[in-house]
């Protein structure tokens, strides 16, 4: 049996001056969706919030229903930051750097109130806010914050991906570092600072 020209197949005639447009709003879409259904964390864990962390990576909250049970330990590998717990200004070099290292596109969690505003350290010795180093893409209040808002800031930021345009260039510039900046360190004394500091006799690797 043929086709009735009631039930044959319509077809839609294409402006091409409006492709550009279609095809890229589709393909913003796909790419989109592809990034946030794989976000692959990196922890940087110092504290409490690390804790949490480690519970909601755990198999009760199933991280893996985001598409983030592929936990990155090295930043070259990974798309998402997710800075649990206090930073000390000695760290703050070190959590750049490894910003730095991760490729293009990359996010930034926030987690804890530490992380995200210094929480009850507000001395001289902490950094009162990772944003003031490496820019932020959602903050996940609490202290610490428990696995369910971890989660929910996991969400958000799949939402924040899921709105990106491809043709903005604007929200994956990479940002040199000042020299001149106190918190800029040459990449060996970085290397120094995050060595293990041994015994009392051999403090670091590098040390004669």
């Amino acid at each position: 049996m043929g086709l009735s020209p009631a039930t044959a197949p319509h077809r839609v005639a294409i402006d091409p001056g409006s492709q550009d447009g279609w095809l890229t709003t589709r393909l913003d879409l796909l790419v989109n969706w592809a990034r946030a259904g794989s976000l692959w964390p990196m922890p940087f864990g110092t504290a409490c919030c690390a804790i949490e962390f480690m519970a909601t990576a755990a198999s009760r909250f199933d991280l893996a229903r985001f598409g983030m049970e592929r936990l990155s330990f090295s930043p070259r590998q990974a798309d998402v930051l997710i800075c649990a717990g206090r930073v000390p200004l000695k760290l703050a070099p070190v959590l750049r750097r490894i910003y730095q290292q991760m490729p293009q596109p990359k996010w930034v969690i926030s987690m804890g109130a530490c992380a995200s505003t210094g929480g009850m350290f507000d001395n001289y010795a902490v950094v009162q806010g990772i944003d003031t180093i490496i820019p932020v893409d959602v903050y996940v209040p609490g202290c610490p914050p428990r696995p369910e808002a971890l989660m929910h800031g996991i969400i958000m930021l799949q939402q924040k991906v899921m709105r990106e345009r491809l043709a903005d260039r604007s929200r994956h510039v990479e940002i040199t570092p000042d020299p001149a900046s106190q918190l800029y360190l040459p990449p060996e004394r970085i290397d120094e600072l995050a060595e293990p500091f041994g015994n009392s006799v051999h403090q670091t690797r590098s040390a004669p």
